[in-house]
C-alpha cells in the first residue's frame, strides 16, 4: 500500500514539474487567442449583429413554466441609435389538470430606453401558453433600448395576474457591450 502512495506521488510531482517547466508566454498566448475568440463570437454574433447572445433557461420559482432563446442588437453606423431583437421559446411544464391547480407558462421582458434618466422600466412584451409538454415560439423588436430583462411566471388558464414569478434575469445592457 504504502509502495502505491509513494509511486502516485512520484507520477503526481513530475506531471506538476512538466507542466511549470513549460513556456508562460505559449499559455498567455493560447489564453489570448481562446479570449479573443469568444470575444469575436458574442460582440459579432453568428448572424451579422453587433451584439447576439443566447439566454436561459430562466424558470418559475417552481420550475413549472421555463423560457430561452435569443437576443441580436443591432446600431446604426454612428452608435447613436440600436435595434433589439429578442427570439425565445416559452414551455408549460405544468401537468397538472386545471381542477388539479395548474396554469399557464408566462414570461415577461422589462425594457429600459436610452435617455430615461428616471430609471423607468416599461413591459415589453409578455407571452403566455397553456398545453403543458409543448412550446410557444414567439419574437419582437424594440428600438433605442439600453437594457432588456425577463421574468418567467405560471399564470391561471382564465386570468392575467402571473403567480410564482421567478427572478428579474438580465438579457441586455448597453454597458455590457
Amino acid at each position: 500500500m504504502m509502495k502505491k502512495l509513494a509511486t502516485g506521488l512520484l507520477a503526481l510531482a513530475a506531471t506538476g514539474a512538466v507542466a511549470l517547466a513549460a513556456p508562460a508566454t505559449a499559455s498567455a498566448a493560447t489564453t489570448a487567442t481562446a479570449s479573443a475568440a469568444t470575444t469575436a463570437t458574442v460582440t459579432a454574433g453568428p448572424s451579422g449583429y453587433d451584439y447576439s447572445d443566447y439566454w436561459g433557461s430562466y424558470y418559475s420559482s417552481n420550475h413549472k413554466a421555463k423560457a430561452r432563446g435569443w437576443i441580436g442588437v443591432e446600431w446604426d453606423k454612428h452608435q447613436k441609435r440600436n435595434t433589439v431583437r429578442v427570439k425565445g421559446s416559452l414551455y408549460d411544464l405544468d401537468h397538472r389538470t386545471y381542477k388539479q391547480g395548474g396554469k399557464c407558462a408566462y414570461v415577461k421582458f422589462g425594457v429600459h430606453h436610452f435617455g430615461d434618466n428616471g430609471g423607468q422600466w416599461y413591459d415589453g412584451k409578455s407571452y403566455t401558453y397553456c398545453g403543458a409538454g409543448g412550446a410557444k415560439q414567439f419574437q419582437f423588436s424594440k428600438n433605442r433600448v439600453d437594457s432588456v430583462r425577463v421574468k418567467v411566471c405560471q399564470v391561471p388558464l382564465h386570468s392575467s395576474y402571473p403567480t410564482k414569478c421567478g427572478d428579474w434575469e438580465y438579457l441586455y445592457t448597453a454597458e455590457s457591450e
